[in-house]
């Protein structure tokens, strides 16, 4: 649980794209796996493997987003219900990933597997995609902008030193400005920093 002061702010996701793969009586399950941050992207590759695997019987998924792991579906996509998307979700959750997408594509082979069997193939299939990912951790964090004048630019540059903290997008012309990446167990120090500099305003952009 988090604490004030202590936030747990890294969680486990896949580095790339993996696939994995499982066959019961004709039957065959392809499972791709893949980092994902937004429902958008995840929409796209469903559809972009639908397109890819338009003759296939079946594209079931599941898939969890945030350093909470707290925004999660399931889609069992035409299978009886709870038999595709809850187990793929179940092997995703067993890793403690999240910020991923799962995807089984099945190719029906005239035998049906029972739900047992759909269970265990999907499960498998899924697990396979996963044990043959690279695992990452992630760091959660809160995108910034800052806007100060030109007196005020070392007292910054001494922030973002001391907190070992990112610039991007820098234009120190009339009025100076840069963006930042803060993790969230460094949110309220540097909130404090920033504060205490005269001529600095904060803007926060996004949480990543």
């Amino acid at each position: 649980m988090d604490t004030p002061g202590n936030i747990q702010d890294s969680y486990k996701s896949i580095a790339l794209h993996s696939e994995g793969l499982f066959k019961d009586n004709g039957s065959k399950f392809i499972a791709h796996a893949f980092p994902v941050e937004t429902e958008t992207e995840i929409k796209q590759i469903v559809d972009s493997l639908k397109k890819e695997y338009h003759d296939a019987r079946h594209h079931c998924y599941a898939w969890r987003l945030g350093y909470k792991a707290d925004r999660i579906r399931s889609n069992d996509d035409g299978e009886p219900s709870g038999s595709a998307g809850r187990p793929i979700l179940g092997q995703i959750e067993s890793l403690g990933l999240s910020d991923i997408l799962v995807v089984v594509v099945r190719y029906f082979g005239g035998i049906k597997l029972g739900i047992p069997g759909l269970i265990r193939a999907y499960k498998t299939s899924t697990l396979d995609a996963l044990q043959n990912a690279r695992i990452v951790e992630k760091i959660a964090g809160k995108m910034f902008s800052l806007e100060f004048d030109y007196l005020s630019m070392n007292d910054v540059m001494k922030v973002m030193k001391d907190l070992d903290l990112p610039q991007k997008n820098q234009d120190f012309s009339n009025v100076c400005r840069l963006d930042t990446r803060v993790r969230l167990s460094l949110e309220d120090k540097f909130r404090e920093r920033i504060a205490d500099i005269r001529g600095c305003t904060l803007i926060e952009q996004q949480t990543q």
